[in-house]
Order: C-alpha cells, then structure tokens, then sequence
C-alpha cells in the first residue's frame, strides 16, 4: 500500500505542506498565483511584473524553510484566461525559472484560467490535465471541472478556485475587510447501495480548499455572500453534506461556513412574498 502523506497548513502562509512520514523531502502546495493580473494588453513592464517576482522569492523562501523538494500548483497559474499574452510570456517563464533555478521541481494542474499555459512554461516543468492527480493517497484537482475516478476514490481532496475569505470590519491595515483563508470540510461516508449510482460517488472523507496565493485575486466573503455563479459546483457536490469550517492564515479558527440546508424540490421550493 503506498505510503499516506500529511497535509499541514504552513502558518501565515496560503500554502499547504504535504509531508511524508518515512522523512523524506516535502512538497509545497498552493493554488491560484494568477500572474499578470491587472497587466495591461498591450506594453511590458509594471506592477503585474513585479508581483510575480515578488510571489516567486517568497515560494523560495517557503520552500527553503520547509526543506520541500518541489512545489505543485494546483490550478490558475496565469489570469487570462485564454492564451498567454506576448508581453505576460516572459513573467511567467521566469516565475517558475526562479522556482527551477533555486533546484526545486515544480509540477502544474491545470486550472480554467490555464489554456495555452503549457506553452510559456519551462520544459522542466510537469503539466497535469484538470482532471487532477493522486500524490500520498490525497487527490489534488482545481476544482472548476470534474476530477478522474483516481482522484474520486482518494479519502482527502485538495482544491483551489473558490478563493475562500472571510469579511470584517474594515480597519486601517484591511480597508478591503477580508482576510484569505482555509476551508476544511468532513464529510461523512458516502451510503452504501448496490443500486447503479447516476452520479460519481465522492468517497473523499476531508476536503481542504486552499487560499489564493496571489493577494490581489479577491476572495470569496464566505460569512456574508453565497459563493459566485460558476463555483457552486464545488460547494454543492464537494463541500455540502458535510461539516466546513474556515480558518485565517495564522490557524484563527472562525467557525463553520457553507454548511447550509439542501434546497427542497416541488411546491415548497416556491419562494414565500416578502411584503407588500
């Protein structure tokens, strides 16, 4: 049986550690670096540029600290979503140049802002579809598509995409008033059934959904608002049914979000008048 990996947040850090009992070198996980976002169309140089050098040497640093082997990113690796523009081709190549040149491997899961990316990365680079992959019996996919049944089977799941965060009051030092965080969702065991299942089962008994690595990406205000349209997908099959809670970077724990009541069917679903 191989062997099972740990999964450990790294404290004050959008980024997950996946550790290997037997010691052997860790992996550094994060999601949705979204490089060149707010690059212009046209021109080079400006604040995206010096974002993604700026995200790059912190990943080294993280990686050095932790002693990791490599780093896989798990979706959403450039903000356009089609294509990779001619003056965004160069931050991206030498984002992950940074990452190889400090001897680190980097391995990439697809994400829906990554189609054309594979073309602007350095061929030392590991380029996995979006259906996802099985590294220490968890599963890691982006989450904006459904994953392969090899993920499907894996007890713990990793995601990104939903950019979770929560909101309050603003304050000088979060004039935004959100704060990134983490999402941890137990599910409980799929039921048993000899019936032929019309659905995928997710036998996934945690869900982990990591934060946006880059801080400009926006996030979710899971405490106040439901989750964007296009993103339910991941809340209904993946995270509903369960027990969620949201934690802060520092390990915070802010109790429990998305755990809502399934909508009902039929006549009850008709919305009752709110006044005159």
């Amino acid at each position: 049986m191989p062997e099972e990996a740990e999964l450990a947040p790294i404290p004050e850090h959008p980024a997950l550690d996946l550790r290997w009992p037997s010691g052997a070198a860790s992996t550094v996980v994060v999601a949705d670096l979204h490089l060149g976002l707010g690059a212009p169309e046209v021109g080079r140089g400006g604040p995206s540029e010096a974002l993604a050098r700026a995200m790059a040497h912190d990943l080294v640093a993280i990686g050095q600290e932790r002693r990791a082997a490599g780093f896989l990113v798990v979706g959403d690796v450039k903000h356009p979503i089609v294509g990779v523009p001619r003056a965004l081709r160069p931050v991206v190549f030498d984002f992950f140049s940074t990452l190889l040149a400090e001897g680190f491997s980097v391995e990439v899961i697809l994400g829906n802002h990554d189609v054309g990316l594979a073309a602007a990365l350095p061929r030392e680079v590991i380029v996995h579809g979006p259906a996802g992959i099985v590294r220490g019996g968890a599963g890691f996919f982006h989450g904006h598509r459904w994953p392969s049944n090899r993920v499907l089977r894996a007890r713990r799941l990793v995601v990104g995409h939903l950019h979770p965060g929560y909101r309050f009051a603003p304050t000088a030092a979060t004039p935004a008033a959100k704060e990134r965080c983490w999402v941890r969702a137990e599910r409980p065991p799929p039921p048993r059934s000899k019936r032929r299942r019309r659905r995928p089962v997710v036998a996934a008994e945690e869900v982990i959904v990591l934060p946006a690595f880059n801080p400009l990406a926006g996030a979710e205000s899971l405490n106040r608002e439901r989750p964007a349209r296009g993103r339910s997908f991941l809340v209904a099959r993946f995270l509903a049914g369960g027990s969620s809670r949201a934690y802060l970077l520092d390990g915070t724990d802010l109790g429990e979000v998305l755990n809502r009541p399934a909508r009902p069917r039929g006549p009850a679903a008709v919305r009752a008048p709110t006044g005159p």
